[in-house]
């Protein structure tokens, strides 16, 4: 089943900041924004293992527990199994270096063999309070958690996690699944195998306003001629282009803080949100089926769903690229 289908609106959250990712989140915080995502709408929750050693899957399963079932969709990851013993040393999260030091305690078992695949959905089903999964992606089998090591990842994932998702699907256990990355290339030597097949992706902070070129260029149309959708994770691009000051979860270099500076200036001059013009940009490519911002206070939910919905004039878009902002070849918003 393709993930398009299976997706009730365009507009989902994502749970990487609930797991404490740069900061600890109170757990009233937490709950009452997921409960602030529900009450705007929401049906599409996507979290992982990995987001604070299971934090982000408890706070998300403590309020969607109470929830009817059939009316929400769920996605989660593999590649993580969690452990009873607690981290002594700080973890090698490799380029992602310490983002979620204020997470669960718990050590993370990095492996995306069968057995593991199949422990990590288990304990995600007991965390999140559901009998059920919708969408499982494949966790971070690319660079920049595994540096010249990625591709032996990703034969372990491909012999283990793809095999047994596809399994899965197939008996009607779970309804799609696909890799969830922060890059474009485990995607694209996924496609260009003959099976398994992948129903989507969730592509990371690579299809937006401050990167998209690679992306467009390779990756989209692989995907689209062969009908795979992405969904669009990390439109703010680590925070940077929603007033925060990272970008690839550090600290933003100067070259990024004065992109966004010149996006900023014109958003500004069109009378429109930055955030607006993320979300909207995100979702412009055919492939886009839904885009999946973070979120840790509840205001912030109320400020994605009118950036979705705010009208950006077709002036905007026009004087973007023409100060070379965004790839020629980038699809704009219809009314662009």
């Amino acid at each position: 089943m393709g993930i398009r289908t299976l997706l009730p609106g365009r507009l989902g959250f994502g749970t990487a900041p609930l797991g404490n990712m740069f900061r600890a989140i109170p757990d009233d915080e937490a709950r009452a924004t997921v409960e602030a995502a529900w009450d705007h709408g929401i049906r599409y929750f996507d979290t992982a293992p990995f987001y604070g050693s299971g934090l982000a899957e408890e706070r998300l399963g403590e309020v969607l527990s109470t929830k009817p079932r059939d009316s929400y969709v769920l996605s989660t990851k593999v590649g993580r199994v969690i452990l009873d013993e607690h981290e002594t040393a700080a973890p090698d999260f490799g380029e992602k270096g310490g983002l979620f030091e204020h997470g669960n305690p718990n050590k993370l078992l990095h492996e995306w063999t069968a057995d593991a695949t199949e422990r990590s959905i288990e304990q995600s089903l007991q965390r999140l309070g559901t009998d059920r999964l919708d969408i499982v992606w494949v966790h971070d089998i690319a660079q920049d958690f595994h540096g010249d090591q990625w591709i032996q990842k990703f034969e372990e994932a491909r012999t283990g996690a793809f095999r047994v998702l596809s399994r899965l699907r197939d008996e009607g256990v779970i309804k799609a699944w696909g890799l969830g990355v922060n890059k474009t290339e485990p995607i694209e030597l996924t496609l260009a195998l003959d099976e398994p097949r992948p129903d989507g992706f969730l592509l990371a902070g690579r299809y937006t306003l401050l990167d998209h070129e690679h992306a467009l260029t390779r990756l989209l149309p692989m995907a689209q001629e062969q009908g795979v959708d992405m969904v669009a994770g990390g439109p703010y691009s680590s925070g940077v282009l929603a007033g925060g000051t990272h970008f690839e979860y550090q600290e933003a270099p100067a070259e990024i803080i004065e992109r966004v500076g010149r996006i900023k200036a014109l958003t500004e001059k069109h009378g429109i949100g930055i955030k607006s013009a993320a979300l909207q940009f995100s979702l412009a490519h055919p492939a886009s089926a839904a885009v999946i911002p973070g979120a840790t206070r509840p205001s912030r939910i109320a400020e994605d769903t009118a950036a979705l919905a705010e009208e950006i004039p077709a002036a905007f878009w026009t004087d973007l690229r023409a100060e070379g902002l965004v790839s020629p070849a980038a699809p704009l918003p219809d009314n662009a």
